[in-house]
């Protein structure tokens, strides 16, 4: 049955942006003024995170929206408290929306004595109170289950695939997609469903961990468009020499779909430099002045999918729903043509 209260949201630090956008898409589903609650997220001088909530929260649904990106422990620590505030607020029901979902990569030990660095957050975020997550393009679809509690997975494909359509139309014929590594090739199949495009993978080998020694194209790319696809993009070396491996190949053009762009130290600075003529990431990170000044990386927005999603949490309808492009053409309506 729906909830007889309205779904209230609460944001840390990470995203400040992103969450008022979420505000404001809810605000015009809802045909009423949907606000962040009233709170501060501070710091002491030692760097102790303090927060301190304004408004009465008893029995409310609340929403956090807090991606754990850089600083990763910072943003983890904001959530963690945000949440123990409200559970002794005795809020009703927490969902923690995490846009990007941090130490993500660390889902599984690679060699010996390393740790799960994925399931212990997942444990932590447990114990501080939250009931379910609500999260976008987990590095490793295996870490919903790393929780006890419901975590929905929203996917930024459908996006993708909207903006695709939209930007290459009259050039469907010449796109291909592009998985930069085998592991991802589940993800970049997923999208090339969606726009019926072909696909292709750049298979590399790593000396160690962040260099890259040898990398092989497989599939002919010879006058294609090429579009490589990933859940995310760190320092963008991987990224950038895979471009460079396209057009040796003989694509016309590379452009990339990221869905997070963490986009640390050098990143900026490399694809702008390099052979892509774009790279497109969501604006699950805040992206920085030197992203946003960049002239060939262009930010998607996910607040209307998030949006909605949280009201179909909030009144029990799908989420899974939002994955359909019958479903997420409207709730885009404005930004993409719907043909």
């Amino acid at each position: 049955m729906p909830s007889i209260t309205e779904p209230k949201l609460i944001s840390g630090n990470a995203n400040k942006p992103l969450a008022q956008s979420i505000a404001r898409r809810m605000s015009m589903h809802r045909g009423m003024n949907v606000n962040l609650v009233d709170a501060r997220v501070e710091r002491f001088n030692d760097g102790e995170i303090f927060v301190e909530v304004f408004e009465n929260v008893r029995g409310e649904d609340m929403f956090v929206i807090q991606p754990t990106s850089n600083p990763a422990n910072d943003n983890l620590m904001e959530l963690l408290i945000i949440t123990d505030a409200l559970k002794r607020s005795s809020a009703g029901r927490i969902t923690a929306v995490i846009p990007y979902f941090g130490y993500a990569r660390q889902d599984r030990r690679t060699k010996a004595r390393t740790p799960i660095s994925a399931k212990l957050v997942a444990n932590l975020i447990a114990e501080a109170g939250v009931d379910r997550v609500l999260t976008m393009d987990l590095h490793a679809t295996q870490i919903q289950g790393f929780f006890d509690m419901p975590v929905d997975n929203l996917y930024a494909a459908p996006i993708f695939a909207l903006d695709i359509k939209h930007h290459f139309k009259g050039d469907m014929d010449d796109i291909m997609v592009v998985s930069p590594d085998v592991g991802g090739v589940a993800r970049a199949r997923e999208l090339a469903k969606r726009i019926n495009a072909p696909l292709s993978i750049v298979d590399k080998r790593r000396e160690k961990a962040g260099e890259v020694a040898e990398m092989t194209v497989i599939g002919n790319v010879e006058g294609k468009k090429c579009i490589i696809v990933d859940d995310l993009c760190d320092t963008a070396g991987t990224l950038c020499k895979a471009a460079e491996h396209l057009m040796e190949a003989g694509a016309s053009e590379v452009h990339a779909y990221i869905s997070h762009g963490v986009m640390s130290g050098p990143a900026v600075e490399r694809v702008t430099n390099s052979v892509m003529k774009s790279l497109v990431i969501t604006d699950t990170i805040q992206p920085s002045d030197a992203i946003l000044n960049a002239s060939n990386i262009r930010v998607v927005p996910t607040a209307p999918m998030f949006a909605q999603a949280i009201l179909n949490t909030w009144n029990g309808t799908s989420v899974s729903s939002l994955f359909e492009d019958q479903t997420l053409i409207p709730i885009y309506e404005g930004l993409y043509n719907a043909n």
